[in-house]
């Protein structure tokens, strides 16, 4: 996805039955899950009984410290989810790599894309 998409697409938000919203839908994925991970992001997944995908994020100060740069990565990890939410059928959990917060857009949204795939495959076998 180009820059220009990107921002041409991002006022569009994440519907509420796409989030992980409470404590528990977070222990769900912490408890068993399957692991994908890069410089830029480390992402859990679960396969859940629903018919659809949920994000949550947890991005923490000690990772990255501006606010700023933590909103942006949010931006970036909602979008990308956003454009490939209908294939997946599992809880996915983003968390902050040690390179993310100097990564270009382009490189997170590549890390991303990776991510579902190889998380997609694993929650398959399972």
């Amino acid at each position: 996805m180009s820059l220009t998409t990107f921002m041409a697409t991002s006022l569009a938000s994440l519907p509420k039955n796409a989030k992980l919203l409470n404590a528990a839908d977070y222990n769900h994925v912490f408890d068993k899950p399957v692991r994908s991970s890069d410089g830029y992001f480390t992402v859990l997944a679960r396969p859940n009984k629903l018919s659809r995908a949920r994000l949550g994020m947890a991005f923490s100060k000690k990772r990255v410290k501006l606010a700023v740069a933590r909103n942006r990565l949010k931006r970036i990890s909602r979008e990308s989810f956003r454009s490939t939410k209908e294939k997946f059928n599992a809880d996915f959990v983003v968390l902050a790599g040690a390179r993310c917060a100097k990564a270009t857009n382009q490189q997170l949204f590549n890390s991303l894309e990776q991510h579902w795939q190889r998380l997609n495959k694993k929650c398959e076998k399972l």
